[in-house]
């Protein structure tokens, strides 16, 4: 992995869903405002301490409410695919952030350049996950509800939170992300000192075709997995994964559990190995923050949302390094 010449560190932040949509609540215009300034107010303070920033971005919730409403909406106007789907929650996102950093640099009197790339990721058409789909989309139920959903959508539903009444949700298919198609256009917007949306919902998946061109495919991306192809691409030295929890937990929701603090990757491989992190949950950004480090990343960073400064200052959440 090559470093930045620029000496301000590289940061790729990946966002959870509770930095745009609260579990509880609905996910109006209003509410998504809202939790994206407040997350806003995160990244101004990292700009401030000389970061330079790539924002991505989880979109499950916003690309669940879509599909039903193209479920919904059917015999009225035709559904689109969920390639699609995934393109269209990139643009509100995007917009959201955008609009959102700017409101917050414009009050410090601070004309910072920032910019949302509609990114595309390579996938292999042949990737298992097509066959026995694993990444949440949309609300969350109870069991009841989502195999009534089962019987009567045909949703593919699955348990994805050890604990609590709606553990349950819909899934669809995530290929391994191979290649960001747009990674040279977001290095050269970093290399203009603008901050950075890209790969938001893990990307636009696509397979190449035989001539050369891109055709997208029905599925979406882990977005923490993408962001680790997106950090490396782009030359990032720290891969900062946001979610809801301040660190990766052994024994999680069990009486013994225990916080993950600095740990190296061979920790957290061993970890890994023994079913320690849930494959819908923290399972992805464990494997993301391990091939970060392996490649070549100075650190990947495991936090929740309100402590990331802190966690970038190393005072907090899980950090893998490589020793």
């Amino acid at each position: 992995m090559k470093k930045n010449k620029d000496k301000r560190p590289l940061v790729v932040i990946a966002l959870g869903g509770n930095a745009i949509k609260q579990a509880d609540e609905e996910g109006t215009v209003e509410e998504q405002f809202a939790n994206v300034t407040e997350t806003c107010k995160q990244l101004v303070e990292m700009n401030h301490l000389g970061y330079k920033l790539i924002i991505t971005h989880g979109n499950g919730p916003q690309a669940g409410n879509l599909l039903i409403q193209q479920e919904e909406g059917k015999d009225r106007v035709p559904p689109q695919p969920l390639d699609v789907v995934g393109a269209m929650t990139q643009g509100q996102i995007g917009y959201m952030f955008q609009n959102s950093l700017r409101d917050l640099f414009l009050e410090e009197e601070r004309s910072i350049p920032i910019a949302t790339v509609l990114t595309q990721v390579l996938v292999d058409p042949n990737d298992p996950d097509f066959a026995d789909p694993s990444k949440p989309v949309g609300p969350f139920y109870t069991k009841e509800t989502a195999l009534q959903y089962k019987e009567d959508k045909g949703y593919q539903v699955k348990k994805v939170k050890p604990n609590g009444e709606k553990n349950w949700r819909r899934v669809v298919p995530s290929p391994e992300p191979k290649e960001i198609i747009e990674a040279d256009c977001i290095s050269s917007l970093i290399d203009a000192r603008a901050i950075v949306i890209a790969s938001g919902g893990g990307g636009i998946p696509v397979k190449e075709m035989p001539n050369g061109t891109y055709k997208g495919l029905e599925a979406v991306i882990d977005k923490d997995k993408a962001g680790n192809v997106l950090a490396q691409a782009t030359n990032a030295d720290i891969f900062l994964i946001l979610t809801d929890v301040s660190n990766a937990y052994i024994n999680f929701g069990k009486d013994d559990q225990k916080p993950l603090e600095k740990i190296t990757v061979t920790e957290s491989e061993k970890y890994y190995e023994e079913g320690q992190f849930l494959k819908g949950s923290m399972g992805p950004k464990i494997t993301a923050a391990i091939r970060f480090v392996k490649s070549g990343g100075e650190k990947a960073i495991i936090t929740s949302l309100d402590h990331a400064v802190e966690a970038l200052q190393e005072k907090t959440g899980t950090i893998i390094t490589k020793e």
